[in-house]
């Protein structure tokens, strides 16, 4: 097992031996853990391919898939962030731009500007203008520069996922975000609410100065995926089976769907068809599914320097992330935790516990590594340009980020 201090977990290679959990078997051709086929059908189950297309499944045709291996990114030559550096360096200076403009009440503007400070890893619209910059050049066969258009859509996702995180904090009475005090903290929780509405109010707008049908349902989608997240977050339920279905139809709607569907707007701009809507639909849906996995994975393995917020905050919230739901299959007691939303004392200390003890980080990596493998495949499939490949060298970051 990795040690505390990292977020890369080791897997021997081993030649179809049982697994020291459940029924598990070790592929010669992966050299990773197979997913029971359970989990399998679970996802297919929650994620429907007529509401999310081309839904990879983890162990069907594990042994015969080309995998893309992840690891050094020196097989590329590329840096995304740098690659869209002239592109991104104003996105924040725009969003605290519009957010000024559409008021005159100087709170408002200091608390919904907060978090637009330029310290996070503004991934969201970095990968939405590196997929309008690789579909650009798949479609015109040259180095197109971006339509102001798709330049606003990066900036109205970092706008909703933000909005989407002064929310959570105010819900999860977060102390701490990005290595500094929350909004929640700093300001009455009123305000901080009516301020996460106010910039959901401001990227609405900016939405319909699109003025492109497609795209307004498209990202009106997130909005409501996310309310729905938000809301399947705040209950459990009573059996294995259905809580990993709940967890993985949670994650898309709460985190990937943003990706996915702020991917697939920026496509429909570049004047693209169907098929690669789908295409550009799919990598951010299995990329955001990814970096959701891995951020439950650094939960328990990353520090709070690492984070900039606390670690083991989502058993402190009541929350069975993957890396627990996989270690019930070893320690069924905590399912009981787990109804209980480890609000017993000394129930958030033994689940953390157990999770180390078990493979549920291991089995929760792997999982991440399919969902980043298929978005490299998917990648692979257009033209090959700067981007196309910092496209796929962004799922080998997703993958191993260390926060």
């Amino acid at each position: 097992m990795a040690s505390a201090g990292t977020s890369r977990l080791c897997f021997r290679a081993c030649q179809f031996r049982k697994c020291p959990v459940g029924k598990r078997k070790y592929s010669i051709y992966s050299e990773i853990p197979v997913i029971p086929s359970i989990f399998s059908r679970n996802y297919e189950k929650c994620c429907p391919s007529s509401s999310i297309p081309a839904m990879c499944t983890f162990s069907k045709n594990c042994s015969t898939s080309k995998i893309y291996q992840t690891g050094p990114m020196s097989k590329y030559e590329v840096q995304p962030y740098t690659l869209l550096e002239n592109d991104l360096k104003d996105v924040y200076t725009y969003i605290r731009k519009s957010l000024q403009q559409n008021t005159h009440i100087d709170d408002l503007y200091e608390i919904s500007t907060y978090y637009f400070d330029g310290k996070g890893k503004a991934i969201r619209p970095m990968v939405a203008l590196l997929m309008a910059k690789a579909m650009n050049y798949h479609i015109h066969k040259e180095d197109v520069p971006l339509l102001t258009s798709q330049t606003e859509v990066g900036m109205i996702t970092e706008m909703i996922h933000t909005a989407s995180l002064i929310h959570d904090d105010v819900i999860d009475q977060s102390d701490s975000r990005r290595g500094k005090p929350s909004v929640n903290v700093m300001w009455n929780q009123k305000k901080v609410t009516m301020a996460g509405d106010y910039i959901l109010a401001v990227a609405s707008m900016l939405i319909a100065r699109l003025r492109n049908n497609d795209v307004t349902l498209v990202l009106s989608q997130v909005v409501n995926d996310l309310v729905q997240g938000e809301f399947m977050q705040l209950g459990s339920k009573e059996t294995e089976n259905e809580r990993f279905d709940h967890y993985l139809t949670k994650t898309y709607k709460k985190t990937a769907s943003l990706i996915a569907n702020s991917i697939k707007a920026v496509t429909i701009l570049s004047g693209a068809n169907e098929e690669l809507c789908n295409l550009s639909f799919s990598y951010g849906k299995n990329l955001g599914l990814g970096f959701q996995l891995v951020d439950d994975l650094l939960d328990f393995v990353a520090s709070s320097a690492a984070m900039g917020k606390p670690t083991a905050a989502d058993l402190k919230l009541g929350l069975a992330t993957a890396p627990v739901l996989f270690a019930c299959e070893k320690y069924p007691e905590l399912n009981v935790m787990i109804m209980r939303r480890f609000q017993e004392p000394g129930d958030v200390e033994k689940a953390f516990e157990l999770v180390h003890k078990s493979d549920g980080l291991e089995q929760t990596k792997y999982l991440a590594e399919k969902n980043c493998q298929e978005a490299a495949r998917l990648a692979e499939s257009l033209m090959e340009s700067p981007y196309q490949k910092g496209l796929i060298v962004t799922a080998d970051y997703v993958l191993n980020r260390l926060k």
